[in-house]
């Protein structure tokens, strides 16, 4: 059955407006990252010279090994804010998509309209048999 020039319209409206929402949810993510990252940061500045302070101080390099997870922690958050962990994870989806596409599988496959009704139909004779 062809579709109609209406239906073309309506459906390229709604693939435009669900990009729409991923774009905006994708920026609101990165903006976050870039907010969170200058809190993080002026913690993990003031952990790090605190730390490096008492390791001298007190001659304990030991006092130095929570630099290393914090440190892990900004530099994540630096680059999914300003560097390039995004197009590298766009990357890794792509070839997930292209290559291990079983994965991706729902269980019991795609839902359809009869598997909903039949849930449907289950839950209101439930609600009818209480």
């Amino acid at each position: 059955m062809p579709q109609s020039n209406d239906q073309h319209s309506q459906l390229e409206r709604q693939l435009m407006m669900q990009n729409e929402m991923r774009e905006r949810q994708m920026a609101l993510q990165i903006a976050w990252s870039r907010e969170f990252l200058k809190y993080f940061g002026t913690f993990f500045g003031i952990a790090a010279i605190s730390l490096t302070a008492g390791a001298i101080r007190r001659k304990k390099p030991a006092f130095l090994f929570p630099i290393i997870p914090l440190s892990f922690i900004f530099t994540y958050q630096y680059d999914l804010g300003y560097g390039t962990l995004l197009q590298r994870m766009k990357g890794e989806a792509e070839n997930i998509l292209e290559t291990e596409k079983s994965k991706l599988q729902l269980p019991r496959g795609m839902i359809t309209f009869e598997n909903l009704e039949k849930a449907r139909r289950k839950q209101s004779k439930f609600f009818i048999d209480k």
